[in-house]
């Protein structure tokens, strides 16, 4: 396919590398192309002067290994030899003045001595043989002056005596150990000189390593230089440019064309960026004109959300004001009501007593829906602002207030290890009275209610449980009885408003955080919430072991409760005069719990 439209302009790919190969010929060399070239020529160089160096140091190290190991000890051990040999002489002589066996000491030492310094010297000079013919001819001589001097006048001495060993010492003995001691003057001269060679050779090839050492190090600061010029020509200069041109595009000056300098590389970042600019300068008058739309829509979204919140404040204050308005014509009605079931019950047929029941029903009902709606809407409204809250002292609190309803039902309250939070204390009191409240009315008809209440610390906030053996809750209404007026069974199983666990989930949600049902429990229901960790309160870590809590079963719990007339326990604390149940809404007014209420 041809790479050219029918006007004859090149696709975009082509384009780049047209204006590449064309900022190529205007600039010539690229810049890695020129970083590659110095970075070629610097290593060659390096490379060969590595070469060099490392051959030198060989040498080196060779002169310097026969300098420590070689010369030094044939040095010492040349020094050492001619000290062996007059000791053999000095003590043959005495041994021929004196005849006495121990004079031959030093001589027998001396001998030894000479065979270990010829031994060694012999052995370092496997590589220089005229030092070792040297040493050979010493140790020739040694043994001649032996054979002809020291021998027979040690024989003389032995078998004549002192006499006959002294006339054997003559000038001739003399004469050939003085030869013997000029070969061994010579073996040092030659020890010597061979010394001095090495010392010389080692200075020589330690001033080339030096000196390669520092052409090297020449070579990297003229490499590092020429870099450094070429960087600050091919880079540093066009970069400092092209940023001042962009730094002017950045103020504002869309429309300004930003030049090419520089090697291909930049000259075709400069395109590039120039690119960017026109198409940042096309998008702005879009992004402008979009603007001024959004502008307009965010003043109508303004103008809706304003009258949300007038809305959402009405009817807030409408739900007050109407749960409110509505106890005095509300308690006229169930008055009223009451004294007709009081004062004719029994005058009128069977029927106008039914119809009195259900008006007095539907009132109290009424009372107790207005009464949570209420106490529904006032949370979060009226506040008194957190404080520290001993959750092991609200739930005393909790214990009095359900006591009535716990010994109605023969229940059992246990508590351990709660800790003391940032809260409300009323609030928080309300919401662990609807949990224990909903225990004891959703409990096992043929087992005793038993609740326990558990904390524990997960996460830098504190897990709240509240456990019973009830009839427990089956996986898919979980998340309909945090619900408001949301129920599961009907008014006649389990009466109720539906109302109180929405009044715990919103309680719990003002205090910042969370509540759930645990579905991972062998019997009855599992209800948990968290609440933040408080700031300002020491709060207290919970013990290893859980500590036995305080009961508030029949077993001696804090009483506090009321009896209506009958002797029945209970407590009226709605408007109608009537008392409650105490199996249905407890002794402190209608405990109402969506736990495990139905949808009617």
């Amino acid at each position: 396919m041809d790479q050219k439209s029918t006007t004859g302009a090149l696709v975009p790919g082509q384009e780049r590398k047209s204006a590449s190969r064309a900022a190529r010929r205007q600039f010539g060399w690229s810049l890695h192309r020129r970083v590659t070239a110095l970075c070629v020529v610097v290593g060659a160089v390096l490379g060969l002067l590595a070469v060099g160096e490392a051959l030198v140091a060989n040498a080196n190290r060779g002169h310097l290994d026969t300098l420590l190991t070689k010369t030094g000890p044939l040095r010492t051990d040349a020094e050492s030899l001619p000290t062996a040999l007059v000791n053999q002489q000095t003590a043959v002589r005495g041994y021929a003045v004196s005849g006495d066996r121990a004079d031959l000491g030093p001589y027998n030492d001396g001998l030894a001595q000479e065979g270990i310094l010829i031994g060694r010297m012999d052995s370092l000079l496997e590589d220089q043989p005229v030092i070792r013919r040297q040493l050979h001819l010493v140790r020739d001589q040694a043994a001649q002056w032996r054979a002809d001097v020291a021998v027979p006048i040690i024989n003389a001495t032995a078998s004549s005596g002192p006499g006959a060993g002294q006339a054997l010492v003559d000038e001739q003995g003399r004469k050939q150990f003085d030869e013997l001691r000029a070969s061994t003057d010579r073996l040092q001269d030659l020890v010597l000189d061979l010394r001095n060679e090495v010392a010389n050779k080692a200075r020589s090839t330690g001033n080339t390593l030096v000196l390669l050492l520092i052409l090297a190090a020449a070579v990297v600061i003229l490499a590092g230089v020429a870099l450094l010029i070429s960087l600050n020509r091919v880079v540093i200069g066009p970069v400092t440019a092209l940023a001042e041109q962009v730094r002017k595009v950045s103020r504002g000056e869309y429309q300004r064309e930003i030049t090419r300098t520089g090697p291909p590389e930049l000259a075709q970042l400069a395109g590039d960026v120039d690119a960017m600019r026109q198409r940042i300068a096309a998008d702005l008058a879009e992004v402008r004109e979009a603007r001024t739309r959004i502008e307009w829509v965010n003043s109508q979204l303004q103008k809706q959300a304003e009258e949300l919140v007038r809305s959402n404040r009405d009817l807030e204050q409408f739900a007050y004001v109407a749960s409110h308005d509505l106890q005095e014509p509300l308690r006229k009605v169930a008055s009223f009501c009451q004294l007709l079931q009081r004062r004719y019950a029994g005058q009128l047929d069977e029927r106008a007593d039914q119809y009195i029941a259900f008006a007095v029903d539907g009132a109290q009902r009424m009372q107790r829906l207005i009464n949570d709606l209420l106490a529904f809407s006032r949370i979060g409204r009226l506040t008194t602002g957190f404080t520290e809250v001993d959750l092991n002292q609200v739930m005393s609190d909790v214990a009095a207030q359900t006591e009535a309803a716990r010994e109605y039902a023969g229940g059992e309250l246990t508590w351990s290890g709660l800790p003391t939070v940032q809260g409300e204390e009323a609030l928080l009191t309300n919401l662990l009275v609807n949990l224990v409240s909903n225990s004891l009315k959703f409990r096992r008809p043929d087992v005793p209610p038993r609740i326990r209440i558990t904390a524990r610390r997960v996460d830098g906030e504190w897990e709240i449980s509240c456990e019973d053996n009830g009839i427990g809750i089956e996986p898919e209404f979980v998340d309909k009885i945090f619900v408001i007026f949301q129920r599961l069974h009907s008014k006649d199983a389990y009466p109720g408003t539906g109302i109180g666990l929405a009044i715990v989930k919103k309680i719990v949600e003002y205090h910042g955080g969370r509540i759930w049902v645990d579905l991972d429990v062998t019997e009855g229901t599992a209800i948990r919430f968290t609440l933040p960790v408080g700031v300002a309160a020491d709060l207290p870590e919970l013990a290893a072991s859980a500590v036995p809590g305080q009961s508030g079963g029949p077993d001696g719990s804090p009483s506090g409760q009321t009896r209506d007339p009958e002797g029945r326990p209970g407590r009226t604390d709605d408007d109608s005069g009537e008392p409650d149940d105490p199996a249905v809404d407890g002794p402190g007014g209608p405990q109402t719990g969506g736990m495990k209420e139905s949808v009617a």
